[in-house]
């Protein structure tokens, strides 16, 4: 799962090209241009990987779900196939995502239903809701259109012994604030690599905030892969819900068909 600010995810996965460290100093960028960085970076492609998916209740009662989830690069779309493997009540549960790179074209999401034998098809208007139960929403599937966003440096600073950019996202209109269910967010991007490690994002009803935090990052393959992350909901200070993300057995260059990411292998499972 790429992470994508979220998410891109995605994401489903924060992932960067291993770069030479940058002098900030040296080099003046725009939180336009950084957060454009940000999203142009590689992620690799055709990758298999085990997802351990934890949420925890207020109480600190815990579900944990199994996931298989594959990737694959469409030229500038990137293509996403995700199947829940257990407990019972969601085994066989897929997700199909199609992110286009194309600012003028709505990205595409299925949810399959075994219980139903039935195939969703995610509305804009359904995106902000959450992602099988997770603090994690639709939109957090997909990459953001950055162009309908407002975004301002606010100041260069550490996380966890890491230089970083913390940079405000304001969406540009109100139609961008009910897909995505955000009305700003506060993303800090490592300036070594391009790696979004942290985010705060207000939600745009209830009072609350989501915290995301990459826990755990990993060079795999020559690639950034963060291999445990954390989203918090919080409204007065008070955690409501919480999300741990874990990815194991992450490969690249698996030799994907494109084929494999179709609404009729959705349905037909593993």
């Amino acid at each position: 799962m790429k992470y994508r600010p979220w998410f891109s995810l995605a994401a489903l996965a924060a992932v960067a090209l291993l770069t030479p460290p940058l002098d900030a100093s040296a080099e003046e960028l725009s939180a336009r241009e950084i957060m454009q960085r940000v999203q142009d970076r590689d992620d690799g492609d055709n990758s298999k990987q085990d997802m351990e998916m934890i949420l925890i209740d207020k109480n600190g009662a815990r579900r944990v779900r199994q996931i298989r989830s594959f990737g694959k690069d469409r030229g500038k779309d990137e293509l996403q196939l995700m199947f829940f493997m257990s407990p019972a009540d969601v085994k066989d549960t897929g997700f199909l995502t199609y992110d286009y790179d194309a600012s003028d074209k709505d990205d595409d999401q299925w949810l399959y239903l075994p219980a139903l034998r039935k195939t969703k098809r995610i509305a804009s208007s359904d995106k902000s809701g959450s992602f099988m139960g997770s603090d994690f929403n639709y939109s957090d599937m997909t990459d953001r259109d950055l162009d309908q966003y407002d975004y301002t440096l606010m100041k260069e600073t550490e996380v966890k012994g890491q230089k970083v950019w913390q940079i405000e996202g304001v969406p540009r209109t109100k139609q961008e604030i009910k897909e995505t269910g955000y009305k700003k967010s506060v993303v800090f991007v490592r300036q070594d690599n391009f790696v979004m490690i942290r985010a705060v994002r207000w939600l745009d009803r209830g009072g609350k905030l989501r915290y995301f935090d990459v826990k755990k990052l990993e060079l795999i393959d020559g690639i950034w892969v963060p291999t445990e992350m954390h989203m918090t909901t919080k409204k007065g200070g008070k955690t409501l819900h919480k999300t741990i993300l874990r990815f194991h057995n992450v490969r690249f260059n698996q030799g994907l068909e494109e084929a494999m990411f179709s609404i009729r292998r959705l349905e037909k499972g593993l």
